[in-house]
């Protein structure tokens, strides 16, 4: 999510939460077991912070980098002895006939040959797909959303709507959506191979099936598509995650903002306003100028066909990607996948709004790891469910099943459709754990461990302050949560053979986010925390091959203080002990860090550029008061989001 979104974020008001998660801290988060181990010789180190020196004197961590000093001006930062390159940028060719970027002649056909805008999710995909393979590979990356008046020149964030030209209405909106990209690695240099024939773009007028249990729905029919199993275009493509067959699953998130005309002539308004709409941010590409069907009187059945968990296959571009319907419908972040036991798939998602909740999907049946086609429609039957989140140190996963428990058809659950086209419904009646902006998930290979990402909450009331929904819960112990945290969820049977689709985890705070040597925050690192090792709003996470824990964040940060890319240890005397590796440029968020099998590269999207001016960390108004035109620095030219590749000068292990 966006700063800009982030502060659109609301608490729904119709929401009525039951009293089982409104447990205060009575019991809470400094009984956890985890923060003991941290607390126990940390009183002196949270009377101040340590510096740089002493906390590599102590020597606990794996990590043997330079820390960055803190730093926020116009340019990206890394640590000495590595090197950054440029991989691709915002109007990059991905093909042989790909025109050059031109921003003045920008239109739909060349931006849909282009490398898209804003790029959130990235994942590098080995080629062969199940080798080793560290160089020569798939990167397949999602494109969130597109600010037009930091694309073009001569618009505002007032005025913008009515200046754009038509041509640039299809530019902005074939810049969205997902790029798929074959890369190689020759001489030390990544480049895209151009000619590569997985490279593809798919966005807001590529055709997508629809499948599960809400295709083919009255819900989801529309003049264009009466049978209602098909729709154009993805959009709002934040975060995700891969198949264990290969495939990336691309979350939507927030669709809403695309549509233009009356929100309130919806047939379901409560289903509306439950879904988050947000009356001032509507139509934000004046795209419904250009097409009818993202108008909501026009066509108001055609949001619900947006804001689902999408599977794209990038080894095969003819396939038609599908919207899985079975994963529920919300502001997806991400879809992070794991194998239990028994071989059925399980999906890990976090709806990314205040008060929302962390939602798992377990497939029917086993993936077939040698028949990759015969997975092909595995996501479109099995369990979804949502977390519960108790005081004694278990998470319980509460199915989200028509006819079972309180989601009767007298509720308004007649069928699993009304399920996944009402989640959020759904998970409140049942009485999930309302959490704090939940986005970034991953699943520790090594210790089958989750750990899941609170970006923040601060509108969350402290005991006795409002409604049970605003009261602090054990899981997110802190009112208000400006600052964010990280949690550690353990499925039974870990680490050896952990059993991702029990009903029941155990859970663990990992980290309290904030500035350790202010009281005030309630931070807990570990204690030798360095004075620029700390952080606050957790986004995307990452493991690397060698098990360490990748957080990037996504403000606003403190005054004087950049989204960055912090690096620590799970496990050992360095655990949760981290680093700061990587600095991006002001108003930027740097996403999704991936890694080589080899672990001596690291690819990090760079979104949003400039969102932020420089002097006063407010949000840009247009290319003139931009706070950086990162990477190319040309005087009047637009910031480019981009995809960096970090890797030591010396060729080995990144981090280590």
């Amino acid at each position: 999510m966006t700063d800009r979104q982030k502060t659109r974020a609301r608490p729904n008001p119709r929401r009525a939460f039951g009293p089982t998660y409104g447990e205060i801290l009575d019991e809470g988060v400094r009984r956890r077991t985890v923060l003991k181990g941290l607390l126990a010789g940390a009183a002196t180190a949270f009377a101040g912070r340590w510096t740089v020196d002493e906390a590599r004197a102590a020597g606990p961590s794996s990590l043997t980098f330079e820390e960055l000093e803190r730093v926020r001006d116009e340019a990206d930062h890394w640590p000495a002895g590595y090197d950054r390159q440029i991989l691709a940028r915002w109007g990059d060719a991905l093909f042989p006939d790909s025109p050059a970027f031109a921003v003045e002649s920008l239109d739909g056909d060349a931006a849909a040959r282009q490398f898209g805008y804003n790029n959130d999710f990235t994942q590098y995909l080995p080629l062969p797909w199940g080798s080793d393979s560290s160089d020569h590979g798939i990167l397949v990356v999602s494109h969130e959303y597109a600010t037009p008046f930091l694309m073009f020149p001569g618009m505002t964030d007032e005025d913008y709507r009515d200046k754009l030209t038509d041509d640039q209405i299809r530019a902005v909106m074939a810049t969205i959506g997902v790029s798929i990209v074959e890369v190689r690695r020759e001489g030390g240099q990544w480049a895209i191979v151009r000619d590569g024939r997985y490279n593809r773009r798919i966005h807001l007028g590529t055709e997508i099936a629809l499948s599960g249990p809400a295709a083919g729905d009255d819900r989801l029919k529309t003049a264009a598509d009466p049978t209602g199993r098909t729709v154009f275009g993805t959009i709002s493509n934040c975060n995700g995650g891969i198949t264990p067959w290969g495939t990336m699953l691309s979350g939507e998130e927030g669709a809403m903002d695309v549509f233009a005309g009356d929100y309130t002539a919806l047939p379901d308004q409560e289903l509306v306003e439950r879904q988050g709409w947000d009356e001032e941010d509507n139509d934000i590409y004046a795209a419904g100028r250009l097409e009818p069907r993202l108008n909501f009187e026009q066509e108001p059945n055609e949001w619900m066909r947006f804001d689902w968990v999408v599977e794209i296959d990038p080894f095969d571009p003819a396939a038609k990607p599908v919207k899985r319907t079975a994963l529920g419908r919300m502001t997806h972040e991400g879809a992070q996948c794991a194998v239990a036991p028994d071989g059925r798939v399980v999906v890990f998602m976090g709806d990314d709004d205040d008060f929302e909740y962390l939602y798992r999907f377990v497939t029917r049946d086993p993936w077939n790891p040698d028949d990759r086609a015969a997975n092909r429609d595995l996501l479109d039957h099995g369990t979804l469910s949502v977390a519960r989140f108790q005081s004694n140190g278990t998470v319980d996963w509460l199915p989200l099943v028509a006819g079972e428990g309180p989601l009767t058809a007298d509720a308004g659950f007649a069928s699993q459709a009304d399920v996944v086209l009402a989640t959020r419904a759904a998970a409140d009646l049942v009485g999930a754990t309302p959490m704090d902006a939940p986005e970034g998930f991953i699943v520790h290979p090594k210790t089958g461990k989750l750990y899941v990402a609170m970006t923040e909450n601060e509108d969350r009331l402290p005991k006795g302050g409002g409604e049970a929904r605003e009261q602090v819960n054990d899981a997110n112990p802190r009112s208000p949560n400006p600052h964010g945290h990280l949690l550690e969820l353990v499925p039974p049977g870990a680490p050896d053979r952990p059993d991702f689709a029990a009903g029941s985890f155990r859970w663990d705070v990992f980290v309290l986010c904030g500035d350790p040597a202010k009281p005030e925050d309630e931070a807990m690192f570990h204690p030798q925390t360095s004075d620029r090792g700390w952080f606050t709003d957790p986004d995307n996470l990452a493991v690397d091959p060698a098990g360490r824990l990748w957080v990037s964040t996504d403000g606003p940060p403190p005054e004087g203080i950049a989204d960055s890319l912090y690096v620590m240890d799970t496990e050992g005397p360095g655990r949760a002990l981290p680093r700061l590796f990587y600095i991006a440029p002001v108003g930027s968020e740097c996403c999704s860090p991936t890694f080589t099998p080899d672990g001596r590269t690291v690819f990090v999207s760079v979104q949003h550029p400039g969102e932020l001016r420089l002097e006063d960390n407010e949000d840009a108004t247009s290319i003139a008061d931009a706070g950086t035109n990162w990477p190319d620095f040309v005087d009047g030219a637009p910031p480019r989001p981009s995809l960096i590749v970090l890797s030591r000068s010396d060729a080995g292990t990144v981090g280590a």
